[in-house]
């Protein structure tokens, strides 16, 4: 069952909240960044993206980067722009989209839970973003990313959450660049705080979101701290990893799109026959991109022309949780053996776009000189826990999640006292 902790969570000070809040580190590349926190050294960005403080060709895992992260931290704590709860607490963080919302609760969670499964994951990581985010972690000394966690829907945990949003007044309440709305109360009574940890202590599962990457440096630095000291109780903040807590039927995942820069030597009517045997083809009269509407529809951009492909009976295993993914079928029955493409991780032919750019960025990446796109329904979350529950991966960029979590709201000290 799923254990929850409060934390004295180090966090901006109200008035200065949207001047430190950023997006995350790994939506920004460095030029974006540096942009963004160039005229503002209150960003976040001069923790989660310290490389743009310095020389413009330095390698981002650099020793170096680290270090001036936990220097910009640690003055940002000095200069009060940072303070820390006294007493241990439980946050509420709501987001609101396009009028839609999610509530969800800042906490931490523990590596024992991401070890022995009560946690579970959809995605592979990588060694070298997962070694990136050790030395973040251990250097700073800080959780400053949250994990991004579901949970099935609980009436219990709605009711708590409601009751308190609606009698207490939020310490933050802005709106970011992007126009999300961005509001956060403090849950300081022991008593109700007592009563989310009794709940959650009934809850099987927690899933990941988005984060795997963050999760696994977490849990990995904690058993590196176990091993330093070892006559740990359990108890130490370096067991226990930052996350955000969200219900499931309050998220949102939006298409993951895929354009590829060339047709792997076949001219547009061989590929069109080519993918004839597999998918039903129909040629779309509008120039208005196609959004598929259900499962197992696609939408592709050639020469041009929109059209809408339609998976035919029998090209996938629809009792598979992985292979009835709308992403493997169009690996398995397109990308791989049609355009070559075995591996999307590796092979640079390939681009993801996020359903956030919209489908006339798929458009625009063709008119400009890729080949062809195609835009897919987006996975659920059924979909997702499922997949986490069976104990298998996801094919590479699955899930889009909208809202994306703000960096630098709160941050966890893993030496906290």
């Amino acid at each position: 069952m799923a254990i929850i902790r409060p934390f004295k969570a180090v966090r901006p000070k109200p008035e200065l909240v949207t001047r430190v809040a950023s997006p995350p580190y790994d939506v920004l590349n460095r030029e974006e960044a540096f942009q963004m926190a160039k005229d503002n050294p209150d960003s976040f960005l001069h923790i989660g993206k310290s490389e743009i403080d310095l020389e413009a060709n330095i390698d981002p895992y650099d020793e170096k980067v680290y270090q001036k992260a936990k220097a910009n931290l640690d003055k940002m704590i000095e200069k009060k722009i940072y303070i820390q709860d006294e007493t241990k607490k439980i946050y509420i963080y709501r987001q609101i989209m396009d009028g839609r919302s999610q509530t969800g609760l800042v906490v931490c969670t523990s590596i024992d839970d991401y070890l022995n499964g009560v946690i579970k994951k959809h995605e592979n990581t990588r060694n070298d973003k997962e070694q990136d985010r050790i030395n973040h972690v251990n250097i700073t000394d800080a959780n400053t990313g949250p994990i991004f966690l579901a949970y099935r829907k609980n009436q219990k945990i709605s009711q708590i959450i409601d009751e308190w949003v609606n009698k207490e007044k939020p310490v933050y309440d802005f709106i970011s660049e992007d126009g999300i709305t961005h509001t956060c109360w403090i849950i300081d009574s022991e008593q109700v705080i007592y009563q989310l940890i009794k709940v959650f202590s009934k809850i099987e599962y927690l899933y990941i979101a988005d984060g795997h990457h963050r999760a696994a440096s977490g849990v990995k630095v904690g058993l590196s701290r176990r091993e330093k000291f070892k006559d740990f109780t359990g108890d130490e903040e370096f067991n226990y990893f930052l996350s955000v807590l969200f219900p499931d039927n309050e998220l949102c995942i939006m298409d993951y799109n895929r354009v590829v820069s060339d047709l792997w030597g076949n001219s547009n009517e061989t590929f069109l026959e080519k993918i004839s045997r597999k998918f039903e083809i129909e040629t779309q009269e509008s120039d208005i991109p196609y959004k598929p509407q259900s499962k197992h529809t696609f939408g592709m951009y050639l020469n041009e022309k929109w059209y809408k492909l339609t998976a035919k009976v029998n090209t996938f295993d629809d009792e598979d949780v992985v292979e009835r993914l709308d992403v493997s079928i169009l690996q398995n029955n397109l990308l791989s053996p049609v355009l070559g493409i075995e591996d999307p991780r590796t092979d640079k032919r390939i681009e993801f776009i996020g359903g956030i750019r919209g489908l006339e960025e798929l458009k625009k990446r063709v008119d400009n000189g890729a080949k062809v796109a195609f835009s897919l329904f987006p996975t659920s979350m059924a979909d997702l826990m499922a997949v986490a529950d069976a104990k298998k991966v996801m094919p590479p960029k699955s899930t889009w999640f909208e809202p994306k979590l703000r960096s630098g709201i709160f941050i966890h000290k893993l030496s906290e006292k």
